[in-house]
Parts: structure tokens; sequence; C-alpha cells
């Protein structure tokens, strides 16, 4: 089973209707992720540009394209500016956790209008901290936990509370939003969320911006910790909302 991000973007990208035959950019691709999920909806009789500013996600992007056979995606460096003088028109555009990362979203939204057709898609998920941390007893290390993600991210600049924004930047860039939709990201005594996995991937960022130390985050150990306290605790823990939108060009 995958994890609960990974199954609502994909969710979102069928009812948002990326289907066979399609070309799509995925914006902010990172190594792929995404752009292979949007690869098998379209098969072989569609085709998918994945863009990323990151030099050393598209290389590793690239390899797994190797690895894995497909034919139908290419990836390139760049960024929202590079996809908006693209020569194509595209079908949709969809990225995942990339408009929080804008100075301004719907500048960027605008840029990216440019290269879908009349009647195109644009189809997003961000993750959301405006609700969380929640659950019945205290978890003082998993609220220790979401607060080194989120400080971090609001630090660099980003918007944290983008899902609660995504209708407004949709529609005040010219598209028909057709659908708006959120999910929590629960954890149980039993059920849990890659959370120190992401605290790992994103440890320089953490200890780049002065949120947290090393003997603070103890990686190697946190995520024992963090089972350890949901057993404990015997309830749900709540951390953040996943928002997803489609939308169509006027």
């Amino acid at each position: 089973m995958g994890n609960v991000a990974d199954i609502f973007t994909e969710r979102l990208l069928r009812d948002a209707g990326i289907t066979e035959g399609m070309s799509v950019i995925d914006i902010g691709c990172g190594r792929g992720d995404v752009s292979f999920m949007v690869a098998r909806l379209v098969n072989e009789h569609g085709r998918v540009l994945g863009i990323d500013r990151d030099a050393l996600s598209i290389i590793a992007a690239r390899k797994r394209v190797d690895e894995c056979g497909f034919t139908n995606i290419v990836f390139e460096e760049g960024d929202f500016e590079m996809a908006s003088v693209n020569d194509a028109v595209f079908d949709a555009v969809v990225g995942r956790r990339v408009l929080m990362y804008q100075p301004n979203a719907a500048d960027a939204m605008r840029m990216l209008s440019r290269v879908v057709r009349p009647g195109g898609l644009v189809v997003f998920q961000e993750h959301d901290a405006t609700v969380g941390p929640v659950s019945l007893v205290p978890m003082p290390l998993h609220a220790r936990v979401r607060n080194w993600i989120w400080e971090t991210v609001q630090r660099e600049g980003s918007d944290v509370n983008i899902g609660f924004h995504l209708e407004s930047v949709l529609t005040e860039t010219g598209f028909r939003v057709e659908e708006v939709r959120a999910q929590a990201v629960v954890q149980t005594p039993t059920q849990s969320h890659p959370i120190a996995d992401i605290v790992r991937l994103m440890l320089p960022r953490i200890l780049g911006n002065g949120v947290a130390t090393e003997a603070e985050v103890e990686i190697e150990t946190l995520q024992q910790r963090l089972t350890a306290e949901r057993a404990e605790a015997k309830t749900t823990y709540i951390d953040e909302l996943i928002f997803g939108a489609w939308a169509r060009k006027r």
C-alpha cells in the first residue's frame, strides 16, 4: 500500500480527467514521482514533460526513465518561466507541493496558463499547515517534529496556508475551478506516515534555518520514538491537510 500522499495524488489525477493520449507538464517534478503516475495514465499515446529547477533531481529522474524503460517522458531543468515559453500547447499541467514555494502563486499560474490549451486542465496538490496538530491526548514529540518541518518551510518564505488559498489563486488567474478537496494526514497506533523520512530529507534545511539541532532531532531513533509515543497514547493523531484541486482554462 502506498503512502497517503501518493494515493491522494493518483485519485486526484484520475478524477480530474488525466487520461490516455494527453500531453501533460509536471511542474516542479523533482525526481519524477508524479510524472511517472501521469505517464501511466496517458500511456504510450500521450506524453509528459517534467520540469524542475534542481539539476540533481532532473539527473535522478532521467536515470529512472532509463531504468524503467518509459518512452513517453522527458525531463528538463527549468521553472515556471521556462514552462511558460514552451513552444507546445499542452492538455494539462499538474504539480504537487510546488505552488506553496512560489513567491507569488497567482503570477506562477498566469505563466502556466500560456501553455494550457483552451479547456485544458490544471491539477494541483498542496499540503497545508493551517489545521493541526490534533489529538485527544497530547503528543509532544509529534507536535515538535511537525513544528520543525513547517517552521523550516515558513522561514524559507513559503505559503504554509496554500491549501486554503488554492481556489482563490486558480480563480484569480482565470481558471474555472471544478473541484477542491482535502484529506487529513492521519496516524494511529498501528498506521503511520513517513514523517521521520521527511525529516531526514529536510534535515540540512532544518539545521540551516536554525529550527533544530542534530542533537534535538536524533534522526536515527526518531521513527521509533514517534511510534512509541503513538502506542502509549493509544489514540489518533492528525498532522496536516492535503488539498487537491483541478480547474479548466476558460
